[in-house]
């Protein structure tokens, strides 16, 4: 059975963009007919990118609250699971002319996917990726798809609300055994020298992303609870992080290669990627 999902997974810094793209240009070589994602594309077919989720009630009050653009909302309305999904992008696009008060985009931004409770999360999510699947089965491309399978479900389990490790593992199983007809391949990219990398990361990346991540990362859940402060504190985080992972990887019965990119030296790095995609 062929390959319809090939899932490149890592740390940040570790090299996911590059190894996805790498995958994609390979596989383009060899006249495989390809559809990349990278991370925050916001028409990710499995995942939401900037996605914000309503129930039925909340978003009856969202219609009467806002009134006057009531038909753009029920123009990219999506019902799902006892509610409707609104993409951000598509209402920003729509609204941009108008005269908004910031109290409608703090609510819109408060309804994000990824702000939602993990129980609410799981269930959103894990039924994208039983459309994507039923979508995905039925046609001949293969799909490359960065951090959306193993970094997602981590990040908003264990790094956002401390959830135990039992539960993140669950959540990430769930998910393979829904793409298992796909007969996907994971390829985890690993870095030796966690600290470097991500160090390396902060320098290469605006002062935004950096400053972002570090909140993120040592303000609530797991980096709250044991204290995360700083860059130094990040790391740490990172570190149980990669632990996780690590568990998640050994887990997991799908397909899956290990990429050591420790050394960030392309050609032979590229090589190993072919070498991968050979034995898919």
């Amino acid at each position: 059975m062929n390959t319809k999902l090939i899932l490149v997974e890592g740390l940040p810094g570790s090299g996911k963009t590059t190894t996805a793209t790498i995958t994609n240009d390979i596989l383009k070589e060899w006249n495989v007919d390809t559809n990349l994602f990278l991370e925050g594309n916001a028409e990710h077919p499995a995942d939401y990118e900037g996605g914000c989720y309503f129930s039925k009630t909340e978003f009856a009050q969202l219609l009467k609250q806002y009134n006057e653009v009531q038909t753009i909302f029920v123009k990219h309305a999506i019902e799902r699971c006892d509610g409707f999904v609104l993409p951000q992008y598509k209402l920003k696009q729509d609204l941009a002319e108008r005269m908004v008060p910031n109290s409608f985009w703090d609510k819109i931004w408060s309804h994000d996917i990824y702000e939602l409770p993990l129980e609410k999360n799981i269930e959103l999510i894990t039924d994208k990726w039983k459309r994507f699947v039923e979508q995905a089965t039925t046609g001949n491309q293969t799909y490359i798809f960065e951090c959306c399978f193993i970094q997602n479900p981590v990040t908003i389990g264990m790094i956002k609300y401390g959830a135990s490790k039992e539960d993140v593992m669950n959540y990430v199983k769930q998910l393979a055994e829904i793409i298992e007809p796909l007969n996907p391949v994971l390829i985890y990219v690993d870095q030796q020298d966690l600290s470097h990398s991500f160090k390396k990361a902060v320098q290469d990346r605006t002062k935004e992303w950096s400053t972002g991540f570090m909140d993120y990362y040592n303000n609530q859940g797991y980096g709250k609870i044991h204290g995360a402060q700083g860059i130094e504190g990040t790391i740490a985080v990172l570190e149980a992080r990669k632990q996780l992972e690590a568990s998640i990887f050994n887990a997991l019965a799908i397909k899956k290669f290990k990429i050591d990119n420790s050394p960030f030296e392309m050609d032979s790095y590229k090589n190993r990627i072919m070498e991968i995609l050979m034995n898919r």
